[in-house]
């Protein structure tokens, strides 16, 4: 599969190819037998069920790489501030170097909003639930949201499709509180480093995602932090109310936009 590093929330909507997502490069990924550890499953089952609440928010600042033209890689940064409301509400504004977009989902259709731009695109969603809308996001448009694992309907089950090795590496100290850090492979070529919080909500601290098996093993860093579990949103959170001089965009047919993604760069 060819990927291209590009930055998440924007190219979609100026006709760019976007890289896959940690969940697709799972799904694609060969099965074989896992061999993850007792401790580390352990882990990931608690931050299964702590993400499982019908409704949180969490902030992340993330790192990933974007391939210039001649091939050199730029770091790109990025602050993502979420809101989840299940089992069919979504809310993501993204500000960084490249500008501010947004990701809004309502139940029946995904908005992405680019705010320099001023555009906007609708991508209807017929089975109405954030995984499906992450499903048909990512598979008809490339559209990168790395951090999608965390937002299934099981996620720790979702973290763990394609992985055929699992451990704690050790017991780390981050701003005064102790937190397991994990090491997992996926071939071909994919590492992932977790550090997940050791109580019994597991929360995400890190992610790290290196890819072996690309020129430069580039990586995505993502740091999370203000989790809040007692968030009451409304419907009216989780609706888009364009700008008057904002311009929808037209959307290329699924099969279109499939062959397109097919002839980005390695």
């Amino acid at each position: 599969m060819k990927i291209r590093y590009l930055v998440v929330l924007g190219a979609v909507l100026a006709g760019g190819i976007w890289p896959t997502s940690i969940t697709e490069l799972h799904a694609a990924a060969q099965p074989k037998k896992s061999a993850v550890s007792e401790e580390a499953g352990a882990a990931l089952l608690r931050m299964g069920q702590a993400l499982r609440a019908e409704q949180f928010s969490f902030q992340a600042q993330t790192i990933r790489v974007y391939a210039e033209a001649n091939g050199q890689p730029l770091h790109i940064f990025h602050t993502m501030k979420v809101v989840v409301h299940r089992p069919n509400r979504l809310l993501v504004d993204v500000t960084g170097d490249d500008g501010s977009r947004k990701l809004v989902f309502d139940g029946k259709a995904a908005i992405i909003y680019l705010a320099e731009q001023k555009r906007y695109a609708t991508i209807p969603v017929p089975e109405g639930t954030i995984e499906a809308m992450m499903k048909e996001a990512m598979g008809r448009l490339g559209v990168d949201f790395p951090l999608a694992d965390f937002l299934s309907e099981a996620p720790n089950k979702a973290f763990l499709t394609g992985i055929t090795s699992g451990r704690v590496v050790d017991t780390v100290t981050i701003d005064g509180s102790p937190y397991l850090h994990l090491f997992f492979s996926q071939p071909p070529g994919l590492e992932l480093e977790l550090w997940l919080e050791k109580n019994g909500q597991s929360l995400p601290r890190r992610l790290i995602v290196t890819y072996r098996n690309l020129p430069g093993q580039p990586n995505f860093i993502a740091e999370f932090s203000d989790w809040n579990f007692n968030i009451h949103p409304s419907d009216a959170d989780f609706t888009f109310q364009p700008p008057a001089d904002a311009v929808q965009i037209q959307l290329k047919p699924p099969a279109a936009a499939s062959s397109k993604k097919q002839g980005g760069k390695p």
